[in-house]
């Protein structure tokens, strides 16, 4: 009798003893857990702390895109967009696929041409400036590789004030406004230092 009584009280003090384990190592696991779901904090604080400066850009570019070309000269053109209330000024341009200049159309001695745009490009406050074909552009003095339609192509502008900012540009076929940026073809070339190049003529071939 006795040694029965005893054996009902031994069950539930050992069935009371995992409970109090179980739950000690619950406890454990579950301050893992909340480890491993803090570690990634610092990484998610960290990304939007960068996203500001890429979106802090001097300047809103809208519809960028390249004129696609194999070798030789091209032009990248895009629309700038001042939400300051202080003008900006553009003073070059850089990529990585070919030495740039800040260009402009202008008529010389009833020529039409094109040349290194002096003092850059001034985007008045609160004012948008297109930099597009037939007018002032970006230009790709000499191609290291083709850029194809469909190609993403990098630009980073200067600004007076030695802020930068980098946009990208697709490449796309383009024969409008009647030129052609290849020299040699009858159409607008670019002479040294601004010395007045051919005039635009009406024909060009497309681009291939």
């Amino acid at each position: 009798m006795f040694s029965a009584t005893s054996g009902r009280f031994t069950r539930p003090a050992v069935l009371l003893t995992g409970v109090l384990l179980a739950g000690l190592f619950a406890g454990c696991g579950s301050s893992d857990d909340d480890d491993s779901t803090a570690a990634p904090s610092p990484s998610a604080t960290a990304v939007p702390s960068a996203n500001p400066a890429a979106a802090d850009g001097v300047l809103s570019v809208q519809d960028p895109w390249v004129k696609a070309a194999d070798a030789g000269m091209t032009g990248a053109f895009v629309t700038l967009v001042n939400n300051t209330d202080a003008d900006v000024t553009i003073t070059g341009a850089t990529s990585s696929v070919s030495p740039m200049e800040v260009h402009e159309m202008t008529m010389r001695d009833g020529q039409m041409v094109m040349q290194a745009k002096e003092g850059g490009v001034v985007v008045k406050a609160r004012s948008e400036y297109r930099l597009e074909p037939g007018g002032d552009h970006l230009m790709l003095m000499n191609l290291a590789q083709p850029v194809r339609a469909g190609d993403e192509v990098s630009f980073t502008l200067t600004f007076a004030d030695g802020r930068t900012q980098t946009f990208t540009a697709v490449a796309k076929p383009f024969t409008g406004a009647q030129e052609s940026y290849a020299p040699g073809h009858g159409e607008p070339s670019h002479a040294p230092h601004g010395e007045p190049s051919h005039a635009p003529s009406a024909s060009h071939s497309p681009t291939p």
